[in-house]
């Protein structure tokens, strides 16, 4: 079928030829009948062949309009890049004045994606024939994909501007004036920015961020002429705090801005038109004098201006409080602890912070306990405002919970606040980050967009994997993002920046790439970002397993895979490679479906030999794999598993003692901790091994220093239980700490409340008592102080001993008992030949021990030595240097 019709393009190529036909031979129908040419081809998936033929016929007929258009149609079809072909062809008419085929030809190019030859041209078309509409709709179009087309964006805007409709006006009065200012056209900035002043003048974050842009761009005067646009507006509103930062800002610009330094000076006397010391400090702080630093002026002002009857303040002796009197240099201040204590104004300019009513400090001295405990349980949002208000707009989350713990709410109350608050952060649009620190908050006078707050996260955040996530939510979050969207075009800047040919090809790269091809997918405006293929990214990777273990992305591992799969022809053999970093089932069932079967059982067989490599695979595969007809096939015997689980436990136990890898080897050494000794592994082997193979994995985890004795004696008792004449040759029970602590539920209990007591009751209260020791003043001879600190230091070492108990405690089932040798719960009764009496004696651990009563724990010395006996077995034990030797007279479980 192909081949016929491929013969029929040949033959009309040649007819064309010889024809000689022109352009007069050429008509929308005739285009159309080649259309249905390449519809052919298309469902006969000849295109390539097609082209192929189309492209040869043009290196000796290069005026063929047949030939032009095939090719340049199918490469459109295949997104290749190159669209030289079919700009020539749709140019030839437009100089033949054949506007009806101008206009299909372009048609036919838009099917298959935005271009902006296409727009354009279509434009000129509707221009010349005056369909205004028309012309309208594909201007909107050209826009959205020519991020530099200014003049044209600025037409909609006066478009829709003539109509009334102010939104899209002033929509597109912003995209003209961004466009303006990256092409310097400071005239046509300046008209639309009086535009939108005179639109939205209240949208001061805009005004401020494009000033920014400005400054950079043109000049930082241009910024100053701007933002005077901005104070005039400001002022004829009566926004003074606006027009104070404004003028802040152009005096940033220019120091010596005479105009602006006394722009500021009325606008501070407006502010504090009602301070009783206005004047005076404006005197004092040379505001008004131009010899003076303007900014060192507007400082001292500031500093001054806080100081008024009524105001709080704060001294880092005495606390909180309020202003009394100002009276010239003198100032009368009550604070809780000394009343009506004068100083100058220079001294307290000096020594106090000057606090706002609404400072958590001043809430917390004035506000009744119960009254800011109920505001703050109550309403988060406030509470984050306001704490975080009261430190210069700029508070992380360790701060808020050092002005709420303890002294509003308890640890486990803050809690449950914690999560919610974080959520508030999160999600409410006036909050927004620190640009230098993303784990600091602060609040916004104006809410942001969703698109800003996350470009302000993404900007702050300095972390490659943690920007990766950020930018993923905006393109989900934010709907029909615009091609010149300042925001996004900045994020994914930042990624292909590591796509530059100079750049390395690392962990960074190949994320960038795969990210900005998963985005140009439904964002096909960023395909000019992606100049290389991942074949050619592929080849310049240096180590292939390193690199893969260096992407802490998951979707992005499965991302590359599926990359290497459909690009990479030896695929399968990478894939081996890769699983035992990648750890998914999905790559074995790929291989399984190509039928790589033997490589899939061979390399479960180069894990389990080089398991210190594939640590990880052993255990996933153990995990599972094990009942999967090709791990049967790799024929690993259980005492090979055991043995490699084993070598593993010791291998990472090693390993965490030297700090290497610490987190990775805990996470392993708790998985195959686990499958030997909790899901019985081991004890499953014993009951079915013989003596030879029971010496070999016992002798090998008798070996493992650091696996808790107590395990090692359960191993012990399970064998004897086997065989009880076994013998241990060279096993010594040793009389150390376990790492395991063995406790009954009751005592248990008992220690979790005695840690929730101390760290919900004990520790505020000494809290409490420091505080009010170090309002007294003078550290150096302060008892109260010196007896609160001392009270802190047991109790912070009381919480970390029961902590580690806590976390190292093993409950005890009492219906696992064994009497039929000592162990832990039961009660031995033993025959002491030295004074011819029986003693008896119940064995549990150390948080039950009681000698007064002979409760001895399974760890002292006398009670390691009495594990394991059984009936009838004699045995010494020197007690303060004597030597008593017993008799096992008889066992029973403990009652409970």
């Amino acid at each position: 079928m192909s081949e016929a019709l491929l013969k029929d393009v040949q033959n009309m190529l040649n007819e064309e030829k010889f024809t000689r036909a022109t352009l007069s031979n050429y008509s929308i129908d005739r285009f159309k009948e080649l259309d249905l040419v390449l519809e052919r081809a298309r469902a006969l998936r000849a295109y390539a062949d097609m082209k192929n033929i189309c492209d040869e016929h043009l290196s000796h007929s290069k005026n063929s309009i047949m030939a032009v258009y095939f090719s340049g149609m199918i490469a459109l079809s295949q997104q290749m890049i190159d669209d030289a072909a079919l700009v020539s062809l749709v140019g030839i008419f437009v100089d033949n004045h054949k506007w009806n085929i101008v206009k299909y030809l372009c048609e036919r190019i838009l099917e298959y994606g935005e271009s902006k030859f296409a727009l354009r041209t279509l434009g000129e078309c509707y221009k010349n024939d005056g369909e205004e509409e028309k012309l309208f709709d594909v201007w909107k179009r050209l826009v959205k994909i020519d991020t530099e087309e200014s003049d044209i964006t600025k037409l909609l805007a006066e478009r829709a501007e003539k109509q009334s409709d102010l939104d899209e006006a002033v929509d597109y009065f912003k995209k003209a004036l961004h466009r303006c200012i990256n092409k310097q056209l400071f005239t046509n900035v300046r008209e639309i920015w009086l535009k939108l002043i005179d639109y939205n003048p209240e949208e001061i974050d805009f005004f401020l961020s494009v000033q920014n842009k400005v400054a950079k761009n043109i000049s930082p005067d241009k910024a100053a002429l701007l933002l005077n646009d901005v104070y005039n507006s400001c002022k004829k509103r009566g926004d003074i705090n606006t027009s104070i930062t404004i003028l802040k800002l152009i005096l940033n610009y220019d120091e010596r801005d005479n105009f602006a330094r006394k722009a500021i000076t009325e606008c501070f006397r407006l502010k504090y038109a009602h301070h009783s010391q206005l004047e005076e400090y404006i005197r004092v702080s040379n505001l008004t004098q131009n010899w003076r630093h303007v900014h060192e002026a507007i400082q001292d002002f500031e500093k001054h201006i806080a100081f008024d009857k009524g105001n709080f303040v704060f001294h880092r002796t005495w606390g909180v409080g309020r202003i009394a009197k100002v009276e010239g240099d003198d100032i009368v201040i009550d604070f809780a602890k000394k009343r009506a204590h004068g100083m100058s104004l220079k001294m307290a300019v000096d020594a106090l912070q000057t606090l706002d009513k609404s400072h958590i400090w001043v809430l917390k001295a004035t506000m009744s306990r119960e009254g800011l405990y109920e505001k703050v349980k109550t309403d988060i949002d406030w509470t984050l405002k306001t704490i975080i208000k009261s430190f210069d707009n700029l508070c992380d989350i360790k701060r808020i919970k050092s002005e709420l713990v303890p002294s509003v709410l308890s640890p486990g109350e803050w809690t449950t606040w914690n999560a919610k608050a974080h959520t508030i952060l999160k999600n409410e649009p006036s909050f927004g980050v620190s640009p230098d620190n993303i784990n600091v908050y602060t609040v916004r006078e104006h809410s942001l967009s969703k698109e800003e707050k996350l470009y302000a996260e993404f900007k702050a955040e300095k972390k490659f994997f943690a920007r990766l996530s950020l930018v993923r939510e905006f393109a989900r979050e934010i709907k029909n993002i615009e091609p010149d969207s300042e925001y996004f075009s900045e994020m994914t800047s930042f990624f292909a920046g590591y796509l530059k040919p100079s750049m390395p090809v690392n962990e960074f790269a190949v994320t960038s790439y795969l990210l900005l091809k998963e985005l140009a997918s439904s964002h096909t405006f960023l395909s000019p970002l992606l100049q290389l293929n991942f074949t050619g990214l592929f080849e310049r990777i240096d180590s292939l397993p390193s690199l893969f273990q260096r992407l802490k992305d998951e979707k992005t591992k499965k991302d590359f895979l599926s990359q290497i799969k459909l690009f990479i022809p030896q695929w399968q053999d990478i894939y081996i490679t890769l699983f035992p970093y990648a750890l998914l089932e999905s790559i074995i069932e790929d291989l399984k479906e190509t039928g790589c079967t033997d490589k899939i059982v061979s390399m479960i067989r180069n894990c389990f030999e080089n398991y210190r490599d594939n640590r990880e695979a052993v255990v996933w595969f153990y995990r599972n794999y094990k009942e999967d007809p090709l791990f049967i096939e790799a024929d690993l015997s259980d005492e090979k598993i055991i043995i490699t689980l084993i070598h593993l436990l010791e291998l990472t136990y090693r390993e965490i003692d030297n700090n290497r890898d610490t987190t990775a080897n805990k996470k392993i050494n708790r998985q195959v901790y686990a499958i030997l000794f909790k899901e019985n592994l081991l004890d499953d082997y014993i009951a079915g091994a013989n003596r030879d193979a029971i010496v070999r994995i016992f002798t090998l985890a008798e070996d493992v220093k650091d696996l808790d004795p107590a395990d090692k004696l359960k191993l012990k008792n399970r064998i004897l239980d086997k065989y009880p004449d076994f013998k241990f040759l060279g096993a010594v029970e040793k009389d150390t700490v376990t790492r395991t602590l063995v406790v009954t539920a009751a005592k248990y209990d008992e220690k979790q409340k005695q840690l929730e007591r101390i760290m919900t009751e004990d520790i505020p209260a000494n809290s409490k008592e420091i505080a009010f020791a170090l309002s007294l003043g003078d550290l150096r001879e302060n008892a109260e102080y010196k007896a609160a600190k001392e009270k802190q230091e047991i109790l912070n070492s009381t919480v970390a001993k029961l902590k580690n108990e806590i976390e190292r405690a093993q409950l005890f089932d009492p219906a696992a008992v064994n009497a039929s040798r000592v162990s832990f719960g039961t009660v031995v009764t033993l025959y002491n030949e030295a004074n011819n009496a029986d003693e008896a004696y119940t064995i549990l651990g150390p948080w039950e021990s009681d000698p007064d009563n002979k409760v001895i724990s399974y760890l002292s010395p006398f009670g390691n030595s009495l594990m394991n006996k059984r009936i009838g077995e004699k045995f010494s034990f020197a007690i303060n240097d004597e030597k008593v030797t017993y008799t096992v007279k008889g066992i029973t479980a403990a009652k409970w």
